[in-house]
């Protein structure tokens, strides 16, 4: 079924031109799709408001004139600084291992969940043994090494993981497993180095860029959202879709 927006049908060759872009979206077709009939719904608000140069300048103009992004102040740089230290913190290290119990497409997930939990009620009862343990169970290469990560910094995991292991007081095994995309995990902590928090004259600007780039992104969606209400398209449906921004 042909996709159609405002009267355009869009071809096989503006897919073909779209589609390597979007080769890491979880579902490459619909994300370049999705992001053809954004910049078709774009281009055709810029021609209606009378916004001259070729599709890439008349679509930035628009962008130019539509979509405002407020400027943060100090006091508002301030509070995200004073809300999230952790954020601004160098130096910060933890010693860590952990047990690895992986999901593959094959796992019954109720079974690995109780596996993880048995195991979580021996390290309770023995904690000397999370190497023994580590080295019989884990599906990660630190098995090898009885599940010892090293010493690991904020960046060095996956987000869940990094909240929890920050978290968490040190030489202390985690109460519960840690859901992450690799599986569950079973997170031992050894001794923590608090780190230093930078001052806020030292990453102020770096705070009003972020603040500013997700405010742009927020006004970017809501534009987008606004203008795909007000067109006429068919043979795709957008109603709910995570609206990528268009470049």
């Amino acid at each position: 079924m042909p996709v159609i927006v405002n009267g355009y049908e869009l071809s096989d060759a503006d897919m073909e031109k779209e589609l390597p872009d979007h080769q890491d979206a979880p579902d490459p077709l619909r994300s370049a799709m999705t992001a053809l009939v954004l910049r078709r719904v774009l281009l055709d608000e810029a021609r209606e408001l009378g916004l001259a140069g070729d599709d890439d300048a008349a679509i930035e103009a628009l962008l130019a004139r539509e979509v405002k992004v407020p400027e943060p102040g100090a006091d508002e740089c301030l509070r995200q600084y004073q809300a999230h230290p952790e954020h601004f913190t160098v130096g910060e290290l933890v010693e860590a291992s952990h047990i690895l119990l992986q999901v593959t497409p094959s796992v019954d997930l109720n079974s690995l969940r109780k596996h993880a939990d048995a195991l979580l009620e021996q390290l309770k009862e023995e904690p000397g043994r999370f190497a023994e343990l580590a080295k019989a169970n884990s599906n990660c290469p630190s098995s090898e090494v009885g599940g010892s990560l090293g010493q690991v910094a904020r960046g060095d995991t996956v987000p869940e993981f990094e909240k929890a292991l920050f978290a968490a007081a040190e030489n202390s095994i985690l109460p519960r497993p840690v859901e992450t995309r690799f599986g569950l995990h079973l997170i031992a902590l050894g001794r923590k180095a608090a780190g230093r928090l930078l001052p806020f004259d030292e990453v102020a600007a770096s705070i009003a860029d972020a603040m500013r780039r997700a405010s742009g992104d927020h006004a970017m969606r809501q534009y987008l959202q606004l203008l795909v209400g007000k067109a006429k398209i068919s043979g795709i449906d957008l109603a709910g879709a995570d609206t990528p921004l268009v470049q």
